[in-house]
């Protein structure tokens, strides 16, 4: 009883600390590569291209092993779009982020995806909004919270909090540049948020029609790194940028294909059909922790006081648009189990024996 109480609790438990430590730990390694001289650009479209070939032996082999509906046109097209704003889009724009920023600020604003997801499933029609009900208002509130501590994030710095040692005092045009490329940071990371936003949308519309994450997500990493690469290569003409070397750039690129590419969606899958996505997503805000821990430890970051009242309005603000799927997913199981009793003929127990 309790080897099986932990199987359904402890080891999802475990393994999200697990995945959200490690999505930090990517996020971290790709900020270090790209202070290193790396290029954002070039680092996307080599670590992608990486997790394409390492997914490619489980796309053939699940192709030829696993029966399947065919792949059409519209199909193919959703995953090119899928590639387009999950990598070329949502990827260039969240590195180009981090690294005029923080990957403390780059998982604070992270918490902003579920409530720019909620709208667009509002836009949608994939979700209803019904203003007169707690549910609702409890996730538009948090929306709205969550937007307002990313507003405090981008534009308020604030004082640096010195948790290990004294920083210099730096000069004054020095700390203007500083927050100048802090804004453009948030704006990149704000507008990666929406992609994320986007991308979540016609995921769940294309899963349901093609019910096979792994040949989406192998169809999507293909399309993505082709996109990426293009732009890339227009972009980013220096050849020595586009050079590998052994030090950190390379560990970088090998961490994030083998975690971000084929590890995470194999995990974050296996939690989903567990526990559910409000589980999964309640792990959220715990990176902001961890971002501040190895940001600070590994990469000298400096911690300031906009950055901890905009990560923890932010916080308040997700928990309320989770609380709010959450209840409204309780509801509606509830009303389901009611309707089935009602449904259920009664039976005559004069003629049972």
């Amino acid at each position: 009883m309790g080897l099986e109480n932990f199987m359904k609790n402890g080891v999802p438990f475990i393994v999200m600390i697990i995945v959200e430590s490690g999505e930090v730990g990517m996020i971290t390694l790709g900020k270090a590569a790209m202070d290193n001289g790396m290029s954002n650009l070039v680092y996307v479209v080599y670590y992608n291209s990486l997790g394409t070939l390492l997914l490619f032996p489980f796309f053939i082999f699940r192709f030829f092993r696993s029966d399947r509906p065919p792949l059409t046109l519209n199909l193919i097209f959703r995953f090119f779009l899928l590639g387009l704003i999950g990598i070329c889009f949502l990827q260039i724009f969240a590195y180009a982020g981090i690294g005029y920023s923080s990957p403390t600020l780059a998982t604070a604003m992270g918490n902003l995806i579920p409530g720019f997801t909620f709208l667009l499933a509002v836009i949608f029609r994939m979700e209803t909004l019904d203003v007169r009900r707690l549910t609702s208002q409890a996730k538009v509130l948090g929306t709205i919270i969550a937007i307002s501590g990313a507003f405090v994030m981008t534009l308020y710095k604030g004082r640096l909090i010195q948790l290990f040692s004294s920083a210099s005092n730096l000069p004054y045009i020095q700390l203007m540049s500083q927050q100048s490329n802090w804004i453009l940071g948030g704006i990149c990371l704000a507008i990666t948020c929406i992609c994320s936003s986007m991308w979540n949308i016609l995921q769940t519309a294309t899963v349901k029609e093609y019910p096979d994450e792994q040949t989406i997500v192998f169809f999507f990493c293909f399309f993505g790194t082709i996109q990426s690469a293009i732009y890339s290569l227009l972009v980013e003409r220096d050849p020595e940028a586009w050079a590998l070397r052994p030090d950190i750039s390379m560990i970088a690129i090998i961490f994030a294909a083998v975690f971000g590419s084929v590890f995470r969606t194999t995990v974050f899958t296996w939690c989903l059909r567990k526990k559910g996505p409000v589980y999964v997503s309640m792990f959220k805000p715990l990176g902001m922790v961890i971002a501040v821990i190895l940001g600070t430890i590994f990469l000298g970051d400096e911690l300031y006081l906009g950055s901890i009242i905009g990560g923890s309005i932010i916080a308040v603000g997700f928990y309320t648009v989770m609380w709010g799927q959450a209840k409204e997913k309780y509801m509606a199981v509830a009303v389901d189990d009611f309707c089935a009793l009602e449904s259920t003929p009664p039976r005559n127990h004069l003629l049972q024996k």
